[in-house]
């Protein structure tokens, strides 16, 4: 056998722990899936954005347009934007097709957008009751196409009349729908009022929105916005149960406009801290944070 000098055994040890060290720094982090991000939020750059999203750790990223019309109240821009920052970004950015439910070529411009690649439709934020036609012309479309919609639930103002819901999720079965915002995040309580948008105190379980995530197989939940975090952490131990209890239903968004990426005034990554400390185990975190999303909107990742 050969013989090796210490010189040669102390130079072979270094290489391989760079070696290892190259390795350890290219190996790609834990993939995290966000479902909800915006191109132009808020007058943040496309740099800003994807700065944003790779400091909070984001592999995958969906990004939600808004209808012809109001900008999803956030100067939130449409289906042309999103398409375009995902082609520059392929297998990181992924986008959803939308238009406002009520016009009369609404079908022909979500159609095109999905055709085009869309994982999706949403995020369905306009003024209309939550059991409408313009719903029910939404649910068709991605009925047909096997793609699920993103709904805003908001009390008085967007998809209104949320107690209805539930007779868009019997008519529509094979439609996976995605609940988001305050009138959605309130009503995890049995007890709430739904002029509070952003309750505080103690739930009590059995809300309208817990049920709906109980009771329906097509019924999912977006963690995203500062909805989201509220909900979660206004009572802490009913987190913990509404964590274990809905894990394979939840999936993680960020939705905020922030160009940090981190600290307080980054409601997408207190979320991710949030799920981290509060999911019941690893499993159920790794299918809030990536595997519900991946299979729900079929991304291929």
């Amino acid at each position: 056998m050969p013989s090796f000098s210490r010189r040669n055994f102390l130079f072979t040890s270094a290489a391989a722990a760079v070696c290892t060290l190259v390795h350890a720094e290219s190996a790609p982090a834990e993939p995290i899936i966000d479902i909800h991000q915006h191109t132009d939020y808020s007058g943040r750059t496309d740099e800003q954005m994807i700065a944003h999203q790779r400091t909070m750790g984001i592999t995958h990223t969906v990004l939600l347009p808004a209808g012809r019309f109001y900008g999803l109240e956030a100067g939130a821009s449409g289906n042309d934007r999103v398409q375009e920052v995902a082609r520059q970004h392929p297998g990181e950015y992924f986008f959803f097709a939308n238009e406002v439910p009520y016009l009369s070529d609404a079908r022909d411009i979500i159609v095109a957008a999905l055709k085009a690649g869309a994982h999706g439709i949403g995020e369905q934020k306009f003024m209309v009751d939550a059991d409408s036609r313009a719903v029910a012309i939404v649910a068709e479309i991605a009925q047909e196409f096997s793609v699920p919609v993103l709904v805003h639930f908001q009390y008085g103002r967007y998809n209104t009349s949320f107690e209805r819901f539930h007779t868009i999720l019997e008519k529509y079965p094979k439609v996976n729908f995605i609940g988001h915002a305050q009138t959605w995040w309130a009503n995890i309580d049995a007890k709430a009022d739904q002029t509070v948008l952003y309750p505080k105190g103690p739930v009590t379980p059995g809300g309208i929105t817990d049920r709906l995530l109980t009771d329906y197989p097509n019924m999912y939940g977006d963690m995203s916005a500062g909805s989201g975090l509220n909900a979660i952490l206004r009572d802490e131990d009913h987190a913990r149960g509404f964590f274990a209890r809905h894990q394979d239903k939840l999936m993680y968004g960020s939705d905020c406009s922030d160009s940090v990426g981190t600290g307080a005034k980054c409601s997408g990554s207190q979320m991710l801290a949030t799920i981290r400390r509060l999911a019941p185990d690893k499993a159920a975190e790794r299918k809030i944070l990536f595997e519900n999303a991946k299979r729900v909107l079929k991304l291929p990742v």
